[in-house]
């Protein structure tokens, strides 16, 4: 029997196991020999190696890979944290695994069409997970999944203005914060075109306490807060033209009430919480090792130097451009828009 036949009758029984178990789906599962510490793993002056397994889980039940060739276009990551001579301008970037770009649709400007969750689908350029939406008129758009939203679910994008249109307070349902509100102008123009004119709305009104994730901060421009993987914002006040949000960072923010949102919380809870199990994996991430001051020459960094593990030779730490860490920050200016 070859060596390859028998790491198939090895590992395999493994994959049962696990899935029977646990009830799982295993993707992947891959042995590393680590050196082991003398004084921990056998007696003095001896060794002893260990084998650690790292077993990589389908995280979502209902995973599909139908991705849509139309919706991919290819991009350049050339360079990796580097200027055009080469030289180092953004630190800790480097390598990484090849990519194609997936256009997200974070406008939702399919106004009153329902569209049909079909696939729920991997991202390699961003944490959270992206679901495959066919629209009614036969549209297919890439959108950020929305936490507990499954395969055959049903959204549906509301416009309160311009259609009028009630739109369920619903999971993955686009609607603007507030659509009871007319606005003063007799139109609106954004970026010198006529987004939409005055007009009463008997829309449904997002309710105070609703949770919301995909948020616009202009008019007509896309989702630009909370995006990213388990990010959720909370709509806490409405008073005149704007509405009050809580954001993920505990930011409070004012935005206008005719800014749309996505009902609900992005997917991939907990991403941020997994161990990646060895450096390989932060490497295909584009992640480049980061090491710290107190090990390097004084050339390199002001911690640098010593002998043995000295200290860092300064009443505050410091970062490599000698900027102190621990001076308070200075005053900017005021945003109007923040609590």
């Amino acid at each position: 029997m070859s060596p390859n036949e028998k790491l198939v009758v090895f590992r395999y029984p493994c994959f049962f196991r696990v899935e029977l178990f646990f009830g799982v789906k295993v993707i992947a599962m891959n042995s590393h020999r680590l050196l082991g510490k003398a004084k921990k793993m056998g007696p003095m002056g001896h060794t002893m190696h260990y084998k650690r397994m790292i077993i990589t889980l389908q995280t979502y039940s209902q995973m599909k890979s139908n991705s849509q060739n139309n919706l991919m276009s290819g991009q350049r990551h050339c360079g990796k944290g580097r200027n055009a001579r080469g030289i180092i301008t953004t630190r800790h970037r480097g390598g990484g695994h090849k990519r194609l770009y997936r256009k997200i649709d974070f406008r939702r400007n399919e106004k009153d069409i329902s569209g049909r969750i079909v696939t729920i689908e991997y991202d390699p350029n961003r944490n959270a997970y992206i679901c495959l939406i066919h629209y009614g008129d036969g549209e297919k758009r890439y959108i950020l999944h929305p936490r507990g939203a499954i395969i055959g679910d049903t959204i549906v994008i509301g416009d309160t203005i311009v259609s009028g249109t009630e739109v369920p307070i619903s999971i993955g349902n686009a609607l603007p914060l507030s659509a009871t509100y007319a606005l003063d102008e007799a139109c609106t123009v954004w970026e010198g075109v006529l987004i939409y004119q005055k007009e009463e709305s008997t829309s449904t009104d997002m309710p105070l306490g609703t949770t919301i994730h995909n948020i616009e901060i202009t008019l007509g421009k896309g989702g630009q807060l909370a995006r990213a993987a388990g990010a959720v914002a909370k709509l806490i006040a409405k008073e005149g033209k704007s509405a009050t949000l809580k954001l993920p960072y505990g930011e409070v923010r004012l935005i206008s009430k005719n800014c749309s949102a996505t009902v609900g919380q992005a997917g991939n809870v907990g991403v941020n919480h997994k161990s990646l199990g060895r450096a390989g994996s932060k490497r295909l991430l584009g992640k480049h090792p980061v090491a710290r001051g107190v090990v390097m020459n004084p050339v390199d960094h002001p911690h640098g130097g010593g002998k043995g593990r000295a200290p860092i030779g300064r009443k505050q730490p410091t970062t490599p451009w000698v900027i102190l860490r621990l001076e308070e920050e200075v005053e900017k200016g005021i945003n109007t828009v923040i609590v």
